[in-house]
């Protein structure tokens, strides 16, 4: 994949300037372009602030941050009350692995209830599940959501992103759907996987590996790229550093080494349960194509365009997103919803 001409790739690697990586502009066709920064909150980083607002007075300055800061809380916070569940904080362990997340369970539920398991893109968190919670536990579905240990500069598992790995992010999950099999509050013939971003690849690779124990699975801009784009970057294996920085977070060697080994489309050909994948037009972090390859990878997949939709949704995109995984989760859905006519409206 060529690099965009007027744009220099958002990675280096050792030895740099301690300022580079984290100045790095964004890139739309770089090698690093697959890893989505865009996790909840991400949007108002002081970074943008400074760059964007240098010239405004001091007192407007203040009060745009502290509206940013306002808009940011609100989108993380918990909505237990105005939504009819309740949270609470659920380590599970994976081998030496301990993976912290949030636990959400409608109000008054009893006995056996489905469960989504959300996972997070890269250098993001469990927050980025929280806009799916209302809906999901209105349907019944308990929640979790969770921190890949290494998977983040602020993961409250583990913050050492020098260690991250798509192999074992996706061996976290699958050691997440043990832990819900083994509760007896769960209806083991319902566990959904919902993966964004890099997490999508996490969790298309564990459904690969999980098979029927994973009864229906949602992607988001599916960083499937990932292989292609690496292996660009680094023709062999001996052209990986042992540090590599993108967009200020620092990965080890091991996790370009491991992708150069994933071949995709044939492992997560391998799960046969429904699939349903959202992907904006306007994506310049993971191509569309890469979700249309891998629809007609899958066995039972259906792929939704969103229209004027990037890598990230807000707003309108972010609704019709939503909704279109509640009806692909709701009680009793059967296969993967028909295709629509037409991609639909404009953030």
């Amino acid at each position: 994949m060529a690099y965009k001409k007027d744009v220099k790739p958002a990675i280096t690697a050792t030895p740099r300037r301690p300022e580079a990586a984290e100045n790095a502009p964004c890139c739309c066709t770089d090698a690093g372009k697959l890893l989505s920064l865009q996790a909840e909150g991400e949007r108002f980083s002081p970074f943008i602030l400074q760059r964007t607002n240098a010239h405004l007075p001091m007192r407007q300055t203040r009060l745009l941050i502290a509206a940013c800061l306002a808009l940011a809380l609100a989108a993380i916070a918990p909505a237990a009350q105005a939504g009819g569940y309740k949270t609470e904080e659920l380590w599970i362990d994976n081998g030496p692995r301990r993976i912290y997340g949030v636990m959400a369970s409608p109000e008054g539920a009893e006995g056996r209830l489905p469960v989504a398991i959300v996972a997070h893109g890269f250098n993001g968190t469990h927050h980025f599940a929280r806009a799916y919670f209302d809906t999901l536990c209105s349907l019944g579905y308990r929640c979790y959501a969770f921190d890949f240990p290494c998977g983040s500069l602020k993961s409250r598992s583990d913050s050492n992103t020098m260690d991250m790995s798509v192999r074992d992010e996706a061996a976290d999950i699958e050691a997440i759907v043990a832990h819900f099999r083994s509760r007896p509050d769960t209806d083991t013939a319902a566990i959904a996987l919902i993966g964004e971003s890099q997490g999508g690849l996490a969790s298309a690779l564990a459904a690969s590996a999980l098979g029927d124990t994973v009864s229906r699975m949602v992607l988001i801009y599916p960083a499937l790229c990932i292989p292609d784009n690496w292996n660009a970057a680094y023709k062999t294996e001996a052209d990986i550093p042992d540090t590599t920085r993108v967009w200020g977070v620092p990965l080890g060697r091991r996790f370009f080494i491991e992708a150069r080994a994933i071949d995709v489309y044939a492992t997560i050909g391998r799960y046969r349960g429904p699939v349903l994948l959202l992907h904006g037009d306007r994506d310049a972090v993971v191509p569309l194509d890469y979700s249309r390859r891998a629809e007609a990878a899958y066995h039972d997949a259906r792929l939704h365009v969103i229209k004027g939709a990037g890598h990230g949704f807000g707003g309108k995109s972010r609704r019709e997103a939503v909704s279109l995984v509640a009806a692909f989760l709701a009680p009793g859905a059967g296969k993967t919803p028909a295709k629509p006519s037409a991609p639909t409206g404009k953030d």
